[in-house]
């Protein structure tokens, strides 16, 4: 314990120093909790404000898709390459280390499979579960448009965010896409407002390739895209060049990272359009070198 004699006097007060007052530089959390501010700088690259999600729960709807039948084998080896890992709770429990390190975006909506009626979910995952496993976001799918099930997956959303708030844990919302409508920026730019009106911390939505910039400015929280369908490597480093290009603060992609001929090389030429501002011909020289080796 200190003395109470003897003690240097404290004279490093800088009086004519203003107050520091740091504040989160990511669009829309000028105003959150530090925890929360906390979560959402491990996801988004302090330096370059973007983000890589790797994105590999598809199984909770799809069952073992082409590239996740081993996860320990094929997303494993990945981790190091990406600054969020999107995934569920049991394949977090069962086949990622622990020691991995990185943040996680836990998707916490479950509900109907590829074999019945899509967008048919509750949440599916409680705030407590979430804790457990040091989650730093939690991923809610919204149907909107959706005649059937769009008020039902908005409340799922609203739940999981008054949860979120309770505990400083930030929420993603994720757009889906119904049969009957189009990925034009007229949905997307609705369904990602709707989203962040609700209090969505990060929406992920589709980019589209005819006024996505609309899209981004409407929305005022950060936007990832989803990589969708597997396309040619150009193709998907293309995709991501013109999101960020468009105002998207990063991706979430699953099947164009892991289900390419060389994931890991995929995965960094990802990165190289993201963070460093690599145009899609030189991220292809990129992943083409890196596949070679």
């Amino acid at each position: 314990m200190p003395d109470a004699n003897g003690n240097v006097s404290a004279n490093a007060f800088r009086v004519g120093a203003p107050a520091a007052n740091p504040t989160s530089e990511l669009k829309g959390a000028h105003s959150y909790d530090w925890g929360m501010k906390d979560r959402l700088s491990r996801i988004f690259d302090p330096k370059s404000g973007k983000t890589v999600m790797l994105a590999f729960d598809h199984g909770y709807i799809m069952g073992a898709t082409s590239g996740l039948e081993r996860i320990d084998v094929s997303i494993v080896p990945l981790i190091e390459h990406a600054d969020c890992l999107m995934c569920s709770r049991g394949v977090l429990r069962t086949c990622i280390p622990p020691t991995c390190s990185k943040p996680i975006s836990l998707r916490c909506s479950a509900g109907s499979t590829v074999l019945t009626e899509l967008n048919d979910e509750c949440v599916g995952v409680q705030i407590e579960d979430a804790i457990r496993l040091n989650a730093s976001m939690m991923a809610v799918m919204v149907a909107i448009g959706d005649k059937k099930f769009e008020a039902r997956t908005i409340r799922n959303l609203c739940r999981m965010i008054e949860a979120g708030n309770r505990y400083g844990i930030p929420t993603l919302g994720v757009t889906a896409v119904g049969q009957e409508l189009t990925r034009d920026a007229r949905y997307l730019g609705m369904a990602s407002r709707v989203l962040a009106e609700n209090g969505a911390q990060v929406v992920k939505t589709y980019y589209c390739q005819e006024g996505f910039e609309t899209v981004t400015a409407g929305c005022p929280v950060p936007i990832v895209i989803a990589g969708g369908k597997k396309l040619p490597e150009l193709d998907a480093l293309e995709m991501a060049h013109h999101a960020i290009d468009q105002g998207a603060a990063g991706v979430d992609m699953g099947r164009n990272i892991f289900q390419a001929d060389d994931p890991k090389a995929m995965i960094q030429a990802v990165r190289g359009v993201v963070h460093d501002q690599m145009s899609p011909e030189a991220a292809l020289e990129l992943y083409n070198d890196l596949k070679q080796s």
